[in-house]
């Protein structure tokens, strides 16, 4: 085998690890339809944290009421604000940054996780603009 074809072998173990990671489903994540994210939430907001992941300037667009902003870029530095003791609703505009999210989440200890499978591209309820 010659030094090239090592590379290329690295290269694209690389490439699938990357893309498995991303895609990959989150141990314990509940990937909910928009009809199952409304009822899961139900109508008491103080039993769970809705928290959008997306940038502030995206949120300006449109968001769930009673979501929180915790951008996906600041999520690791402001878990902190984050309950542990309730449900964490998480959305973004197509499902990918609250699945990472999740993940962040997930490794911080947090149990009960629910992410909008197809992000607000999806969700058919209610949105402040």
């Amino acid at each position: 085998m010659d030094s090239n074809m090592i590379f290329n072998i690295v290269a694209l173990g690389f490439i699938v690890w990357f893309f498995y990671s991303r895609f990959a489903g989150v141990k314990g994540l509940r990937s909910l339809s928009s009809e199952q994210f409304q009822e899961a939430m139900g109508s008491d907001k103080n039993k769970y944290t809705l928290i959008d992941v997306r940038e502030p300037g995206e949120v300006k667009q449109g968001y769930i009421p009673g979501a929180v902003n915790i951008s996906l870029s600041t999520i690791g530095k402001r878990v902190s604000e984050i309950p542990k003791d309730r449900p964490i609703y998480l959305y973004c505009r197509s499902g990918m940054r609250s699945k990472q999210a999740a993940r962040v989440l997930r490794k911080q200890g947090f149990n009960e996780l629910s992410h909008l499978k197809g992000g607000l591209m999806s969700w058919n309820g209610k949105q402040v603009q």
